[in-house]
């Protein structure tokens, strides 16, 4: 499946893995890499040095295209943005922010910029400001999310921009992959999928819960603080939607969250962590390697667009 996404990273697949804070690490990027799609590592709030480790760790795993997601919200973001450059990283994808001030030297680096948006005007933003590509995330997918969903979303972003457009949200399969085609994308990005991979370091008691859920068990949470995050229901999010509709000050909502995502990840408490998933969790039903994912997903999908 040859497109110009995957003319742009060099893949074998039109697959890019999601930059999930504390899941997105270099065990997962190279095996999704190695599979054929294009891994990524979550730099999240992580110092650069610890991002310039992760990096070189991908390296000694695989000789495929690998690339780094950067909160430009992040404080860390600039030094971030240097090691991308000094470590020869060929893909960015980026999200909360416009990475315009970063451009110019990644482009004379070579690194390829794909932000992440939610919406058309930022869309257009990114394709001015020297975007190769953007990801449209429809309000489907895990973690934060915009207000509008995939479905409406991608064929506008496709219809306002020349540059290729990747969709993510609600993806899971190759149906997904092959509507996603039809709407105009020329790739997909997945989270949620990656979560429940073999080659996952999240713990087994996430993965298992991921694999039980239906199609009624997301929830968003932080509607009223404008920060809204997609999750599994679970204790934490029961008392964090009946603190919202008290009306609870931001900094009372901010103390049940504190650590939270990483008590899911890797403490594996699905009580009390933040078990960010998209509202395809109740598709997935098993855990599968990175390889079986994107094999499975690619040869589905062509069997429905009949290439």
């Amino acid at each position: 499946m040859k497109t110009r996404i995957t003319e742009l990273l060099g893949t074998e697949a039109p697959i890019i893995q999601g930059g999930m804070a504390w899941v997105a690490e270099w065990h997962l990027a190279a095996a999704v890499s190695n599979a054929g799609g294009l891994g990524i590592i979550g730099a999240a709030s992580a110092p650069a040095e610890i991002v310039r480790e992760q990096v070189r760790k991908v390296k000694e795993l695989t000789d495929k295209p690998f690339g780094v997601n950067i909160m430009l919200l992040n404080p860390n973001a600039p030094e971030v943005a240097k090691v991308v450059i000094e470590e020869g990283v060929q893909v960015v994808t980026t999200g909360a922010g416009s990475p315009a001030k970063f451009m110019a030297d990644w482009k004379a680096a070579g690194v390829k910029v794909i932000p992440v948006v939610a919406s058309v005007a930022m869309a257009v933003m990114m394709e001015r400001a020297g975007a190769d590509a953007v990801v449209a995330e429809g309000a489907e997918a895990g973690g934060h999310i915009g207000s509008t969903n995939t479905m409406s979303l991608v064929p506008q972003v496709v219809d306002a921009v020349k540059i290729p457009v990747i969709a993510a949200g609600g993806i899971a399969d190759g149906r997904g992959m092959a509507a996603a085609f039809m709407l105009g994308a020329e790739g997909v990005q997945m989270g949620t999928r990656f979560v429940a991979a073999e080659e996952s370091i999240v713990h087994e008691n996430f993965k298992n819960k991921l694999c039980k859920a239906t199609d009624i068990d997301s929830v968003v949470t932080g509607l009223s603080t404008g920060h809204p995050i997609r999750v599994l229901r679970n204790k934490m999010t029961k008392e964090y939607l009946k603190l919202e509709q008290e009306g609870a000050p931001f900094e009372e909502l901010e103390k049940l969250t504190l650590g939270s995502l990483r008590k899911a990840v890797m403490d594996g408490d699905i009580d009390n962590g933040s078990l960010m998933s998209g509202q395809i969790a109740g598709m997935i039903k098993e855990v599968k390697s990175c390889k079986d994912i994107i094999s499975g997903i690619v040869s589905d999908a062509e069997k429905l667009l009949k290439i």
